[in-house]
């Protein structure tokens, strides 16, 4: 973990600092450090909505499709404000952008408690906290790793994407238990305390550059901070404009679109209800998620490190073929009980979560060079779509079929899709000095 950087002194005008040695640890550490701790204290968001269906659905009266259109309007926000987050980061820097979006997380589940109507839900929940989660998502993971890492790019990325499991395997079983026990109004509550708790880490201790301590990035040369770039709606509105001319971007966005599709909009969001429906009780089933999020911080580790050694488009069709077959497998696991033959699909799919984001986010980098954290904005706000349309249709079908296997077919089937798409993607002539 040390480099070797030019060696200066601080100028005594109190201008813009000057390249320093860093410490034996350089300052990226740290930085990575904080963004993880962020992302997990955040991460208990993205636990709550499976827990939420059953509870609500009991308490209200509302149907699923209603309750899934809520957990549709929470993902799709989450996506679309990506783009715009990474730009605003651009312009007033990551700590204030990631701060408030905390703060908005923690209103918005907060305010739940309150809520008699489902528009009210749509509005807390759906709204408030997808325009807060999506202002620090995994936008936030590419800009802290794009400005403060050159070398062990993909490696650092599967390890800030695998916090988001590492929140979950921390918060869903304490969640679960919670809704269980005490009703859902303490488990919205826990998860407002969980965003308002990571704040004074960012503000204190993230910085928005490496330049702002007088470091090259990790593995790089140093370089001044860049100005704020003005107009950053604009900027993120142009990107997606010359990114869409593009091959690449299209069959990025539909890869990861399927993604989404596959994981929080389907299995975050209706494995537990899924599982409930054949008597298994809901403890067990999110139980079983928060293993998956065990084994997926091992697989999104393992894909980071692998991002910085193989093909990137070879590794996504890998995933994408083998989470369709496993899929294809689950409803003939789901039982009352857990066995062994759920046990193993729990650790094989937790193996591929979020595996696909490294080299997806190598692909961006490699194809989109400065641009390629608002452009990855843009590939998740389509995660998103997709994850959002799941979560809606995956409630309509069960209302409609009385179970979820059709959905599970028909996720497989995506998977498979995507697989082929990833490898239609064409290879970038700088591929190897892009990760």
């Amino acid at each position: 973990m040390t480099q070797t950087a030019p060696t200066s002194t601080t100028p005594a005008d109190g201008g813009p600092r000057a390249p320093r040695r860093p410490g034996r640890i350089h300052r990226a550490w740290y930085a990575a450090a904080v963004s993880f701790v962020t992302i997990i204290g955040a991460a208990a968001f993205a636990s709550l909505p499976g827990l939420l269906i059953e509870p609500l659905h009991e308490e209200f009266d509302w149907s699923r499709g209603t309750i899934g259109f809520a957990v549709s309007v929470n993902l799709a926000l989450y996506g679309l404000t990506a783009p715009f987050a990474a730009a605003l980061m651009d312009r007033f820097g990551i700590r204030k952008v990631v701060a408030l979006a905390l703060t908005v997380i923690a209103g918005g589940s907060v305010a739940t408690v309150w809520m008699t109507a489902p528009w009210q839900l749509v509005l807390f929940w759906g709204v408030l906290v997808g325009l807060g989660s999506g202002s620090m998502a995994l936008a936030f993971a590419a800009t802290v790793t794009n400005r403060w890492f050159t070398a062990r790019r993909g490696l650092v990325t599967g390890v800030l994407t695998a916090a988001g499991a590492s929140g979950q395997l921390v918060f869903l079983p304490l969640l679960s238990w919670l809704v269980e026990h005490h009703g859902w109004r303490p488990a919205a509550v826990t998860v407002s305390l969980a965003a308002l708790s990571v704040v004074p880490f960012v503000w204190l201790l993230l910085r928005d550059h490496p330049a702002d301590v007088g470091l090259a990035p990790y593995g790089g040369t140093y370089a001044e901070k860049p100005a704020p770039v003005p107009g950053a709606a604009r900027r993120a509105v142009t990107v997606l404009a010359k990114a869409a001319r593009t091959g690449p971007f299209w069959l990025l966005a539909g890869t990861f679109a399927i993604c989404g599709a596959s994981t929080n909009g389907l299995v975050k969001t209706h494995f537990v209800p899924a599982a409930h429906d054949h008597g298994m009780p809901v403890t067990a089933a999110a139980g079983l998620l928060a293993v998956i999020g065990v084994f997926d911080v091992v697989g999104t580790i393992a894909s980071g490190w692998f991002t910085d050694r193989f093909e990137a488009r070879r590794l996504l069709a890998v995933y994408y073929a083998l989470r369709g077959i496993s899929l294809l497998f689950l409803p003939m696991l789901l039982a009352p009980s857990v066995h062994p033959p759920m046990v193993f699909f729990i650790v094989f799919y937790g193996l591929d979560w979020v595996a696909t984001v490294p080299p997806t986010i190598a692909l961006c980098r490699e194809h989109y060079g400065e641009d390629s954290a608002i452009v990855f904005g843009w590939v998740l706000a389509s995660h998103q779509v997709g994850a959002a349309l799941v979560a809606f249709l995956g409630g309509v079908a069960r209302d409609v079929f009385g179970s979820y296997d059709l959905v599970w077919y028909a996720s497989g089937a995506l998977c498979a899709a995507a697989a082929l798409m990833a490898m239609v993607i064409r290879r970038s002539p700088g591929r190897a000095g892009a990760r």
